[in-house]
């Protein structure tokens, strides 16, 4: 069995190096996700893989949580992918209230800190309203259901310490902080900020050219 073993690593050791070293890249470095469902809408559509930035807030060691070295904390706005202990799942959602804020959500209107974030109506879509959203400087579209849905209000809530509220952008589907409660720092993986490219589930997984590369 040692000297099977030793034969395997001999003939096969450049390729094992290979898979090793890719393995390590895409646990600490940088990674895509596929995200297959619609919870990101307008931002973020089924069948898109995004970029996912491992090295956006931590330097961790490969294949685990454990933070190296932090290199910054998720901003308000930012995009991130989470491993959610909550819901057993990698997910992707919008960071809107950070450690200390205090949130609430109104009829789909958005406060943060007593202020209420200003909101423009844009369009009509298939799945509900599209509107754009300002928060503190930041401008992102989001998605809103024609009608009042269960989730669209919840009372002001402030954010604890070590932790952060997201949302997704079609706010009436998407199982977020609603849901699964404040997002623990620790479980935060990365920021994506690019899809890498995106295949249609509609249209037999065909490529959707246009947004190969498309900022979110």
């Amino acid at each position: 069995m040692k000297n099977w073993t030793r034969r395997q690593w001999r003939q096969h050791k450049g390729f094992i190096v290979f898979v090793v070293l890719m393995l390590v890249f895409r646990s600490s470095f940088a990674d895509w996700n596929d995200v297959p469902t619609g919870s990101m809408k307008p931002t973020i559509l089924e069948g898109d893989r995004v970029f996912v930035n491992k090295m956006a807030y931590d330097i961790r060691v490969p294949f685990t949580h454990i933070s190296l070295l932090k290199l910054a904390d998720p901003a308000r706005g930012d995009i991130v992918i989470f491993d959610s202990a909550v819901s057993e799942k990698r997910l992707v959602k919008r960071v809107i209230g950070l450690p200390g804020d205090r949130v609430a959500l109104l009829n789909n209107e958005l406060f943060i800190n007593g202020q209420k974030q200003a909101a423009m109506y844009l369009e009509t879509a298939t799945y509900g309203d599209l509107r754009r959203i300002e928060m503190t400087g930041i401008s992102h579209r989001i998605a809103v259901a024609n009608a009042e849905r269960p989730w669209s209000s919840f009372p002001a809530v402030t954010v604890p310490a070590g932790h952060y509220l997201v949302l997704g952008d079609n706010r009436d589907n998407s199982a977020d902080s609603r849901v699964i409660g404040f997002v623990p720092r620790k479980e935060i993986v990365g920021r994506s900020t690019h899809v890498v490219l995106s295949l249609d589930p509609k249209n037999y997984f065909l490529p959707r050219t246009e947004r190969f590369g498309a900022r979110l």
